[in-house]
């Protein structure tokens, strides 16, 4: 063991040189692939009259397809997106075939895609790609104004009586267009989880959430056409934003900046490739569309460039504070500092006599109610403030700081009398209602609404009351279990110490995700319902289209941030981590984890062993850049003799902070008695 934790310390502290993470077993496990030019693995399934389909896969030869509306289905093993090419090697003057893209196995279909451009019950909107007589022998690629962002199968489709042979199809993945290798993270994760049925769940849904962050990440002119394209088409040529790459909600749609989703999205990239120029490009968008007269921010980028969202609003303004704090982009920060406090005031602006803001931009998430004095609102109010308080700090602003932290606790003092409701011991949604959403509950422990362990507890307790065994049905949209709000609330178990149950809803809600044979298995569900089917949100705004739900969206990575920020249990406390917090959670009956992330000052890694419980030792090392500081929280249910760097330090327990510099250090809490 001795050995194993000196290797550890080792590597850990070479890490800082590399500028990315170091290899090892986690690799495997990693979903982007390793060339931009990707071919299909594997054939799913052909019909008809077709010859040598398996040929296909991994461009081994060429196939033959011979009748009309004979078939082949590709697949390329994950979620890929960008341009089909491929060679035509025998045609006639009266060959022609179609493409369908889809990334759930059950919309796999000769006559439809599944869906992108809009939603409609039929579920056919999208049609197929047409490559009509007569077609050249030679190089065919794909109309980039026919991009598919986001899909797993392919399938080829004969459109006319006379044979065609195609060969070497593939796709050029367009998405991360400014970075040559996927592979390359700057940070990893690794845990071995002794109670689900996959031991390596953990480590790959750290990797499914940085892998659909990536999906996501896209070139400036490829968003999706608005107004949108006739039926039996699509189009993904449309401008969205003012530079990039940029960080948009879908791989295969949206394709537009949405705030909201960055939520999540930007935690995940920055612990994972730590890639955040499509963050700042996306966040200048928005701040570029700022109503000059009101201050309002739009709800969406362009193309879209919805309005009306006080929510997102206010997302804007966190997502903010999370690029600075992890860039340190003094330049940019200084650059919409005047839009920010413009687009803060009109926030403000709507706080009345109540104390408590009113919420007019009624669109959101897609939750239901939300306008008025709505708990969620305030509470990303709360979290504005507390926010916007540190950057002012940073900008050395005392005034704005002082008024702004003044104002915050003023709203927590407000928020917990208008919206407490002792009988529920949770946060009603308004003060009309008992009903106790699960976003504001879960907001409420996270952005620290709670005056009280016990009351966290409590939140803790009442949210877990919403799950089935998918996970927790929101009370404010039935029938729907969002990965989006689920990703705050997984955050929230953790920070109120429950990490038992914050791994059973990770188990259960990205479990289902991760290895049911409706998704892609690669990327991140939009969401779903409670039963599990793909008829997210159907009966609010998508027409009761299952195949318009996105299988890669950014705001479903939750798990990866929460486990580097709370299992791993290390975080940047100010700007780029000069200082920060190692606080492992190790309630959950893992046995350890290792991982870490850089930031500009340098390599952060983590790696704990508890074999025995908390009950028994834990051994720690940590790297932390030398020009850094911190401080290591004992954890939860432990106590006794702390060793730092081999040099006891005295009796501890849970909870108690200690001072450590930066650089490698070795720790050990070894139990009294």
């Amino acid at each position: 063991m001795a050995f194993l934790q000196t290797a550890v310390l080792l590597l850990l502290s070479a890490i800082s040189a590399w500028g990315r993470a170091p290899p090892g077993p986690w690799d495997a496990f990693n979903y982007a692939p390793k060339s931009k030019t990707v071919y299909p693995t594997a054939i799913h399934s052909f019909q008809g009259s077709v010859k040598d389909p398996q040929l296909l896969v991994l461009n081994a030869g060429s196939a033959t397809i011979t009748t009309r509306g004979s078939w082949i289905a590709l697949d390329y093993g994950v979620e890929v997106g960008g341009l089909i090419s491929m060679n035509f090697e025998a045609v006639t003057s009266t060959s022609a075939i179609s493409l369908s893209f889809t990334e759930s196995p059950s919309f796999i279909r000769p006559t439809a895609s599944d869906d992108s451009s809009f939603p409609s019950a039929s579920t056919t909107y999208d049609g197929v790609l047409r490559v009509p007589a007569p077609l050249a022998e030679g190089f065919w690629i794909q109309p980039s104004s026919a991009l598919r962002g986001g899909f797993r199968f392919l399938t080829i489709v004969s459109d006319s009586d006379a044979p065609v042979t195609i060969s070497n199809v593939s796709c050029a993945i367009s998405f991360m267009p400014h970075v040559t290798d996927l592979r390359a993270y700057s940070g990893y994760f690794q845990a071995t989880d002794p109670v689900f049925h996959d031991p390596d769940f953990l480590t790959k849904v750290w990797y499914a959430g940085a892998y659909t962050v990536q999906t996501n990440t896209v070139p400036l002119n490829t968003g999706r056409k608005v107004p949108f394209a006739p039926a039996g088409t699509w189009a993904n040529n449309a401008t969205l934003g003012v530079a990039g790459p940029i960080i948009v909600d879908g791989a295969k749609r949206d394709r537009a900046v949405w705030p909201g989703d960055m939520g999540i999205a930007v935690p995940a990239q920055f612990v994972s490739t730590n890639d955040l120029v499509p963050t700042r490009n996306a966040l200048s968008t928005m701040f570029a569309a700022i109503n000059p007269k009101t201050g309002a921010l739009p709800e969406s980028g362009p193309p879209l460039s919805q309005l009306g969202s006080d929510t997102y609003h206010a997302w804007t303004l966190i997502g903010t504070h999370n690029y600075y704090l992890f860039s340190g982009d003094t330049a940019w920060l200084q650059q919409v500092w005047t839009n920010y406090t413009r687009a803060v005031a009109f926030l403000e602006g709507k706080v009345d006599g109540t104390g408590l803001i009113n919420i007019t931009g009624l669109r959101d998430w897609a939750r239901l109610g939300g306008g008025g004095y709505n708990a969620e609102g305030n509470a990303l109010l709360y979290k504005v403030l507390t926010t916007a308080t540190d950057l002012a700090k940073y900008l050395n602003n005392t005034a704005l700081s002082s008024a702004w932290s003044k104002n915050a606790t003023a709203l927590k003092e407000k928020f917990n009398e208008a919206f407490w409701l002792e009988s529920a011991g949770m946060y009603r949604d308004n003060q009309t209602t008992t009903l106790c959403p699960q976003d504001a509950n879960s907001f409420a422990i996270l952005y620290n609404l709670t005056t009280s362990e016990t009351q966290a507890n409590r939140v803790s307790e009442g949210l877990q009351k919403n799950w089935n065994d998918l996970g927790p049905v929101a009370p404010e949209l039935p029938d729907t279990i969002s990965p989006f709000i689920g990703g705050f609330e997984l955050q929230a178990h953790f920070k109120s110490g429950n990490d038992a149950r914050a791994l059973d809803l990770l188990r259960r809600t990205w479990g289902y995700m991760l290895y049911t044979n409706l998704s892609v298995q690669s990327t991140l569900l939009e969401g779903f319902t409670a039963n599990g089917s793909l008829s997210y949100r159907s009966y609010r705004g998508y027409n009761y289209d299952a195949a318009y739900t996105s299988h890669a969206h950014g705001w479903s990575a939750g798990p990866t941030p929460a486990l580097t920020f709370y299992v791993l249990g290390l975080t940047v406390t100010s700007l780029q981590g000069k200082t920060w917090s190692l606080a492992p959670h190790v309630n959950g009956g893992l046995p350890g984890a290792e991982g870490g992330f850089e930031t500009p000052l340098g390599w952060f890694g983590v790696n704990w062993i508890l074999p025995d419980g908390v009950e028994g030792t834990l051994s720690l090392n940590v790297t932390t850049p030398e020009a850094s500081s911190g401080f290591f929280r004992v954890p939860k249910g432990m106590s006794g003799m702390l060793v730092v760097d081999g040099v006891s330090k005295g009796f501890v327990e849970a909870d108690d902070e200690i001072s450590l510099q930066g650089g490698s250090r070795s720790l050990v809490v070894q139990p009294s008695g």
